[in-house]
């Protein structure tokens, strides 16, 4: 196994996981999150978030064969998800009913579709193809860590950034999310009718 460690796939594969997670894009969201639920357990949404990516990247398509989703459709339905975050990020409205707890909020919408979303699972698929699966793993751990740090150091952020700066950086993420979904949804969905 250790012999097909790559420390150039490893460093690939991170940086494609680390912009396709975009962790540090999330925190609007994160704040958002917190806010409506009270609080976030980072250690259970990094967990459950790790659990999701190994299981899919060993089980990713099989599973989505047995429910008769192919990868494009699966890829379609998340960029719709992120299209619907964004717009409530863009125009200060609310879509999604607040599911209010800590624990719930936490796993969904946190660690799935934010962290471990369409995007993420998609690009476990096609680095699989590419690589090998001990360099995706390690890929996946230092990813993990990085979202640790990232939602224990939520508060300090929001303070650093206080009201106004966080509603600017709302809007800002709430473009590029936007983008994110288009890009996503743009490149699968000519897929679906071929």
């Amino acid at each position: 196994m250790f012999n097909e460690f790559s420390t150039t796939e490893l460093l690939k594969a991170s940086l494609v996981l680390f912009a396709v997670i975009d962790i540090i894009g999330s925190i609007p969201v994160i704040i958002k999150i917190k806010t409506s639920a009270g609080a976030i357990y980072p250690m259970k949404a990094s967990l459950v978030a790790l659990g999701i990516m190994i299981t899919f990247l060993f089980l990713g398509e099989t599973l989505l064969g047995l429910l008769g989703v192919d990868i494009r459709s699966f890829a379609v339905a998340g960029s719709l998800i992120l299209f619907a975050m964004s717009f409530e990020m863009i125009f200060g409205v609310q879509l999604f009913k607040e599911e209010g707890t800590p624990k719930t909020a936490s796993i969904v919408p946190l660690a799935f579709p934010i962290i471990a979303g369409a995007g993420t699972m998609t690009s476990l698929i096609s680095l699989r193809a590419e690589f090998q699966a001990v360099n995706i793993v390690f890929a996946i751990l230092i990813n993990i860590i990085i979202v640790y740090v990232v939602l224990v150091l939520t508060k300090p952020i929001e303070r650093f950034l206080g009201p106004g700066g966080l509603a600017i950086t709302k809007k800002v993420f709430g473009i590029i999310l936007l983008a994110i979904a288009v890009k996503l949804f743009t490149t699968n969905v000519g897929g679906l009718f071929n």
